[in-house]
């Protein structure tokens, strides 16, 4: 991939670790990455046998003063922070410089709400995933084992899609108008689309 500006991925039905390991591919390529709506992506396993496996990550601490470390994320941006730091080699200067130039959140805000969002089609769940398959959203897990905005996130979320139906059918009629106006001045307009096709515009 050529480096371009900041990409916007857009987590949502994701597969965890597939995911993961492409944007840490990118990252040590110098691309800078942002990923949204971490609480939507999906790691397979049902949700009872990804609770254990986390309560066992839990469980890793250090014996005289577990404040020093590890550290457990409870939010799923965090966890995806943390998955992709470990593919980084995060202790080398080049690994720290990667990490920083990821950013992950829950929901989609402000800026990133106007912005276009791409998909990776190698890490989508329909495409890795056999069918009938249990797999477990990263937002419920997060919830089980104390990430409290859950509910806050959802709320936002339902705010910023409304917001977006409305400003997708002011689209919509702006170009149904255009669309219009161009047939109905079609016949005036024929000599000179003649013109700026023969100077091959």
């Amino acid at each position: 991939m050529v480096l371009e500006k900041p990409i916007v991925i857009d987590c949502r039905d994701h597969l965890h670790g597939r995911l993961c390991s492409v944007v840490a591919k990118e990252l040590l390529a110098g691309q800078k990455i942002v990923l949204v709506r971490c609480e939507d992506m999906v790691i397979s396993g049902s949700l009872v046998r990804n609770q254990t496996k986390y309560a066992q990550f839990r469980k890793k601490r250090m014996n005289t003063n577990p404040s020093r470390g590890p550290f457990h994320f409870k939010s799923p941006a965090r966890m995806v922070w943390r998955t992709v730091r470990g593919m980084v080699h995060q202790k080398s200067a080049r690994g720290q410089a990667a990490i920083g130039r990821l950013s992950t959140f829950e929901g989609i805000p402000h800026p990133y709400d106007k912005v276009k969002r791409k998909v990776i089609p190698a890490a989508l769940r329909v495409v890795r995933l056999k069918p009938g398959r249990k797999y477990t959203k990263m937002g419920d897990l997060a919830n089980n084992v104390g990430w409290k905005h859950q509910e806050l996130v959802s709320s936002l979320e339902d705010k910023r899609r409304a917001k977006a139906e409305v400003f997708f059918q002011k689209k919509k009629a702006a170009a149904a108008l255009k669309a219009k106006a161009e047939e109905a001045a079609a016949g005036d307009l024929a000599k000179v689309n003649e013109v700026l096709a023969a100077a091959g515009h």
